[in-house]
């Protein structure tokens, strides 16, 4: 009856003297004890930014925890990220992948997940070069334009029935619908939702998988960890099977579509059937590439567009000056479009001091050591995983004055760079890494933004006042507000043709 308890002491006594090992003859960062076998990963709180920036207060702004076995190193300022994103960014360029990552990635063959190596780089090259080119981006700008304005009609309709007159409205209803249309017409070329608000079969369809995708990888199994248990947790890999065989097929059916049609207009999914050839890449790659922008385009718009409403519901001098500045550069009389944005520098202000308090990312997707570095003098083993604490950054009274303050003004008094060169803000990341779809994010949130101000005024539901809306987060890789803002919503143009969406058959 003791024998199969045995190999079972060996593997602990192993890992016991490993670690002891590793401490001896490193000088790892700092943390919390680890518990045996499991590690920290009961520990660490679901909101995990929080938990880490509160833990940074006590072991330092660069510390070590461990999920299972598997050791994670936590840094928190700019000067850190800057150690990780630039100078040690060759070695720290990898993936850590779960099951959920691998299986949706095929094994890293995407790009989010692609560990860096020739295929992430020819794949990032096809991204910045093809995908994301800003004559690519001013191609497509019809199509986001039809969505912004099909996103007011749906308001406008909403907040001018008798019977919801000075109620508050969901906003992140509106917001998810016109994230929807934008990715899935830019990524597949189609708009599965009519003029009505109905949703087709193949929507409904794409809909579903996203969901349990997201159900999935929302689940941090300490099988990920601990890979000699993971024979237990069965349910989970046949859960992984069947959204991968679901996502795979409504993909490969709209592909064929698009191989009959012999469309080749702006989409990805014809511009990558076009150049799959050129750059050599299987079919695979096409599907993770147009699911990466899925889940990365869907989420982060309706997420940071969403914060940045709540931030100008509870604080109705920066909506008054922002409207102000929309009313002079582009009147009552006509509707914004993407060709103002240069000339709206408040409105850019706002988008920036939004995504510097909630970034839609807090922490950083996970960097895997591909050899042993340093990093703020202590050593970092091959294979340890490094995550940057964002949140924990752009709230740094070191480099952030009133950093709690939402007050967009900061930006008029410094010009900051979001996009990977300042790392005092790093929405988008830095380095290898950063987010190649970051331009295109920008652009639909400020935007959508631009249109919801200059048409509508937004005040807090009855009875609440600005300071009372709760701006606590959702646990979770990408942070939703936990109660989703409400609000009520007046007009401000009087014309009301200013209020029909103008259709792109893009």
């Amino acid at each position: 009856m003791a024998l199969p308890a045995i190999p079972l002491a060996i593997i602990i006594f192993l890992i016991i003297s490993y670690k002891l090992y590793q401490k001896l003859r490193l000088k790892l960062p700092p943390g919390p004890r680890p518990l045996p076998i499991i590690g920290n990963i009961y520990q660490v709180k679901p909101v995990k930014f929080r938990c880490f920036y509160n833990w940074s207060k006590t072991y330092g702004p660069i510390f070590s925890i461990y999920y299972g076995s598997q050791m994670n190193v936590i840094v928190s300022t700019t000067e850190l990220a800057k150690e990780v994103l630039k100078e040690n960014d060759q070695h720290l360029a990898d993936r850590f992948r779960t099951r959920s990552s691998a299986s949706m990635s095929r094994g890293g063959k995407d790009l989010i997940w692609a560990d860096y190596g020739p295929h992430y780089v020819k794949v990032r090259k096809l991204c910045n070069v093809e995908l994301f080119s800003p004559k690519r981006l001013e191609a497509i700008r019809p199509m986001r334009e039809d969505e912004y304005t099909a996103l007011v009609e749906s308001i406008y309709k909403d907040c001018t029935k008798p019977e919801l007159k000075g109620k508050s409205l969901l906003v992140r209803e509106y917001l998810s619908s016109v994230a929807f249309n934008n990715i899935t017409r830019l990524a597949f070329g189609k708009r599965f939702m009519d003029s009505n608000g109905v949703v087709n079969e193949q929507g409904q369809e794409f809909k579903k998988i996203t969901h349990d995708g997201i159900k999935i990888t929302a689940k941090l199994s300490i099988a990920e960890y601990i890979p000699w248990i993971r024979w237990m947790f069965k349910v989970e890999q046949d859960a992984l099977d069947k959204f991968a065989a679901d996502r795979d097929h409504l993909t490969r059916v709209i592909m064929e579509e698009h191989i009959k049609s012999g469309n080749t207009k702006q989409h990805f999914v014809d511009a990558l059937l076009t150049l799959q050839k050129q750059y050599d890449i299987s079919e695979d790659t096409i599907i993770g590439l147009l699911w990466d922008m899925i889940a990365a385009g869907m989420d982060t718009a309706t997420i940071s567009t969403e914060w940045a409403m709540a931030e100008l519901v509870r604080n109705p001098r920066v909506q008054r000056k922002a409207q102000e500045e929309l009313d002079r550069v582009v009147g009552p009389d006509r509707i914004m479009t993407e060709a103002d944005v240069p000339k709206l520098p408040y409105l850019q202000c706002i988008v920036k001091e939004s995504l510097r308090l909630h970034p839609p990312t807090p922490l950083m997707l996970p960097h895997r050591a591909s050899a042993n570095v340093k990093i703020g003098g202590y050593d970092i083993p091959k294979g340890s995983i490094v995550h940057v604490n964002v949140w924990a950054i752009a709230r740094d009274p070191a480099y952030w004055k009133n950093p709690e303050e939402f007050r967009p003004e900061r930006f008029m008094e410094e010009d900051i760079d979001m996009k990977g060169t300042d790392y005092r803000l790093l929405p988008f990341g830095a380095g290898r890494r950063i987010c190649p779809g970051a331009q295109l994010a920008i652009n639909l949130i400020t935007s959508s933004l631009g249109h919801l101000l200059h048409q509508f005024t937004w005040s807090p539901q009855p009875g609440v006042k600005p300071e009372e809306i709760d701006l606590s987060e959702n646990p979770g890789t990408v942070t939703y507000m936990r109660n989703p803002v409400k609000a009520v919503v007046s007009p401000r143009l009087s014309a009301v043709h200013l209020y029909k969406r103008v259709e792109s058959d893009m």
